[in-house]
């Protein structure tokens, strides 16, 4: 028997079984996504490539589809953008300001986590359709379904950005204005370097979310190809015309373009970090 073998023999049961521990959680762990996550990502991907990838190419790239995605990505590229300014905004405003009903705004920014997004779009079309009190029509037009995707985006910047300013050492910026540097100057050196990483986290979220709306979206968008029909509910619309074929193949389309946006989030964050590890 080996030195090594004869060594871990003569550890103490708890402390093997607390060495064996770390090897169980992993397990348990990529269990569990492989069954909720990769096994049904293989089973659309199977599916979606069931005729051949030419018959793949030619199913989730028709004219369409093509315009399907465009929109979709444009819309959620737009939504990011807004979302990087005002979500920062506000979690600015909730953490240094204070003024009155502050409790109450602050819950206000979870409403699209509790409710129902078929409720959102309900209420967006009741806002700000044809019958609406605003005086302002953008049913059934992009502006619209951007709205739609901007209400339920909301939360994940502000979400992301408030713990760190929270934690945000004010003795750096207050020490930097003793020195002379204006606000923008702290802004950009002092707090933008501490803010990007839970920035991007947020924004990456906020993307993945606008790329899959469906609740929000199906009533004000109204569905028109070529105009509002988003990437969701060209998939929607084409499994419930029996065509899952079609709408397996875009989605797995989408899938891949996700998933390279997501990686290149990813490694704009871990640039931003690096000098953290």
């Amino acid at each position: 028997m080996s030195q090594l073998a004869v060594d871990a023999a003569r550890l103490p049961r708890a402390r093997r079984r607390a060495l064996g521990a770390p090897a169980l959680t992993s397990g348990i762990a990529l269990g569990y996504l492989s069954v909720v996550v990769l096994v049904p990502l293989a089973a659309l991907t199977v599916k979606g490539v069931h005729g051949g990838w030419h018959h793949f190419w030619q199913v989730a790239w028709n004219p369409e589809a093509r315009a399907a995605l465009e929109l979709t990505f444009g819309l959620a590229g737009a939504v990011v953008a807004i979302n990087a300014v005002t979500g920062t905004a506000l979690a600015w405003t909730l953490v240094r300001d204070d003024f009155h009903g502050k409790r109450f705004v602050d819950s206000l920014i979870d409403l699209p986590f509790a409710l129902p997004t078929i409720v959102a779009g309900l209420t967006l079309l009741a806002l700000d359709g044809p019958t609406g009190g605003v005086g302002v029509n953008v049913a059934y037009t992009r502006w619209g379904v951007l709205t739609a995707l901007l209400f339920v985006t909301l939360p994940f910047v502000v979400r992301t950005v408030q713990p760190v300013l929270i934690e945000l050492d004010r003795d750096m910026e207050e020490a930097a204005a003793s020195l002379g540097a204006s606000r923008l100057t702290i802004l950009r050196r002092i707090v933008f370097p501490h803010l990007l990483p839970a920035l991007l986290s947020g924004v990456a979220l906020a993307f993945a979310r606008a790329i899959g709306e469906l609740g929000a979206v199906v009533l004000i968008a109204g569905n028109l190809p070529f105009k509002t029909e988003v990437a969701s509910l060209y998939v929607f619309q084409h499994f419930n015309s029996d065509d899952p074929t079609g709408a397996s193949a875009l989605a797995v389309l989408m899938l891949i373009v996700s998933l390279v946006v997501l990686l290149a989030v990813g490694g704009v964050r871990r640039w931003a970090t690096r000098h953290d590890r």
